[in-house]
């Protein structure tokens, strides 16, 4: 399913989730904003819950990566980062000036970074791959 038909409440269910107004709440604002930090989730719902609390923010993005509806990323250096890509073997691009995350599918194959060339007894189940280098962005020249 395309995240942008991603319904809510269907994916709370669908987890094995309790529906609560906060919840889809911040499923909507992960939808808006891929790739968010906790603080910014929360910035997100804040204005349109009257009851939303930090801590309810993460309360639920940790129930949502322990049921396996979002994906938590942790970039070097930078807060942890949430998104609702969660079905495939991708990875990211992030500039080292401004912090933008792009998403980027694995080069070759469909999951050819789960087969390292010694998996030492591991049974390998995911992989993070992180690509850093600067957006094209900040790296344009300023205009004049």
């Amino acid at each position: 399913m395309s995240l942008t038909a991603l319904d809510p409440v269907a994916a709370l269910r669908d987890a094995g989730l309790r529906v609560t107004d906060s919840r889809v709440a911040v499923i909507g604002a992960l939808l808006a904003h891929p790739h968010a930090s906790a603080d910014a989730v929360f910035s997100a719902v804040a204005p349109t819950l009257a009851r939303a609390s930090r801590q309810s923010v993460y309360n639920a993005l940790s129930d949502f990566v322990d049921a396996g509806l979002v994906r938590r990323i942790e970039p070097a250096g930078q807060p942890m980062l949430f998104e609702l890509r969660v079905d495939d073997n991708h990875h990211h691009l992030i500039c080292s000036r401004c912090g933008a995350v792009q998403d980027v599918d694995c080069a070759v194959g469909t999951a050819p970074c789960l087969h390292p060339s010694d998996d030492h007894g591991f049974q390998v189940t995911s992989a993070e791959v992180t690509y850093w280098g600067v957006c094209g962005a900040c790296a344009a020249p300023p205009s004049s």
